[in-house]
């Protein structure tokens, strides 16, 4: 009998190690002496070869499992699931077969109350991140939980995934959760300091990238925790130089991504990746001038030094700017297909102030035609007219000094009012709504 169970174990220690290595030809032959070793664990945490194969990125072993209908569900010692453990280590080959196999995304793991979602936030795996919620998008959980619940759903002590990104100092998994309805302003639990957001647990781990897209998303600088303590007195506290001046409530307000483009139905997702650059760009001189200690005011499309080629040449003329003549055309407003660089199309999204009746924005229009903006776009380097005419073509020039001239004519009286400096000022108040970068107290937007 003794060396019955000496066997078995051994079987048992060969399946485990088979299905860590990879070894597809040693785990078939085990599994073609004893089929039931399929459901058998590990001695102290439960692990299934699931588990295992799922931990290791073993992605062969793991589909030749799941094809003999092993439950992907299964659970471990701490009722960790094979997802679970895929998310945690990066595994995104797994975490998409896994999906694919039908995968729960809204199991709970009993160490801290965590979802695949948290493990994926946590460690950082920001390609794991989108698979499980372009899964959670496409599934039963968007209908019968919602996707916006998902995407902010709380561990045992209250931390969303969004927390657990920012403390950890993960900025690419905190800009995809912002951009998949993160809430940035959300109170956690038990998790850290009672009461800490977002912007709290970043201003703690010092991460400036993380404290960069939080604020460029609306997270306010004056929300305090449970202690009563605002993110630059915890950024303070930990010694965090850097970011303690940018969380000051003293020094000048972030730019934010404004809330009337959310009524563009259809942004293009290159036209996007476009004016969040521009945003990104314009607050990091804003910082500039904050980690100098200088008197900061706000960038204005026409003298910003991003992105800006002083050597333009005439040929080009066709795709500047016609609203601040310095910053080539790179958004294109459909379907008018009149065009604006990135800086200006922020600040005619940032122009319009709500509704004091109705608390409401209204939709941005495009500054030459006043209609209203349906879709934003990349804008094409060249127009179909000119696609036919010679390089060196004198009629050419002119051509595109009168299109310049033409689209500025049809715009500059139904964009009266809207300079560059003054609508990027007006877009620095839309952070925590109460200091102007010259201490005057401003609306928000």
């Amino acid at each position: 009998m003794g060396q019955g169970l000496s066997c078995a174990a051994s079987q048992e220690h060969g399946l485990f190690t088979a299905v860590q290595f990879g070894d597809l030809e040693i785990l078939e032959a085990v599994l073609e002496r004893d089929s039931s070793l399929l459901h058998q664990t590990t001695a102290y945490d439960r692990q299934s070869v699931l588990h295992i194969a799922a931990a290791n990125g073993q992605i062969e072993i793991l589909s030749m499992l799941l094809d003999r209908s092993l439950n992907p569900d299964l659970l471990n010692r701490h009722k960790q699931t094979p997802l679970m453990l895929a998310a945690m280590h990066g595994k995104i080959a797994c975490v998409e077969k896994l999906l694919e196999a039908g995968a729960n995304v809204l199991m709970f793991d009993s160490l801290n109350g965590r979802t695949c979602l948290h493990y994926a936030a946590y460690y950082g795996h920001s390609n794991c991140l989108k698979a499980i919620l372009s899964a959670a998008q496409s599934s039963p959980v968007a209908v019968s939980w919602g996707y916006a619940r998902f995407v902010n759903i709380r561990d045992g002590r209250g931390a969303t995934p969004l927390h657990l990104a920012a403390r950890q100092r993960r900025p690419d998994c905190v800009h995809i959760l912002l951009d998949n309805g993160a809430l940035v302003c959300a109170s956690t639990g038990g998790y850290g300091y009672p009461g800490s957001t977002p912007l709290h647990l970043a201003a703690r781990g010092g991460s400036l990238d993380c404290i960069r897209e939080l604020l460029a998303w609306g997270a306010d600088r004056l929300q305090r925790d449970a202690s009563g303590r605002i993110p630059y007195m915890v950024a303070f506290k930990h010694k965090h130089g850097a970011c303690a001046a940018l969380l000051n409530p003293s020094s000048a307000e972030p730019l934010v991504w404004p809330s009337p483009l959310k009524f563009i139905s259809e942004l293009d997702e290159d036209a996007k990746l476009l004016l969040e650059r521009a945003l990104m760009e314009a607050n990091k001189e804003r910082e500039k001038s904050i980690l100098k200690g200088t008197v900061y005011s706000y960038p204005s499309p026409s003298h910003s030094d991003v992105g800006i080629d002083d050597d333009i040449s005439e040929a080009s003329d066709t795709e500047l700017c016609c609203i601040c003549f310095e910053q080539v055309c790179t958004i294109e407003v459909q379907d008018c297909s009149h065009q604006m660089c990135a800086h200006c199309t922020l600040a005619l999204c940032c122009h319009n102030k709500p509704n004091p009746t109705t608390a409401s924005l209204t939709p941005p229009v495009c500054p030459f035609c006043r209609s209203s903006i349906a879709r934003l776009a990349v804008a094409k380097s060249k127009g179909f007219d000119e696609a036919d005419l010679e390089v060196g073509d004198v009629s050419s020039s002119k051509l595109r000094r009168s299109r310049r001239s033409r689209n500025f004519s049809e715009g500059s009286s139904s964009f009266k009012g809207l300079s560059a400096v003054g609508t990027l000022g007006k877009m620095g108040g839309r952070g925590s709504g109460r200091i102007a970068a010259d201490n005057e107290w401003v609306d928000k937007l």
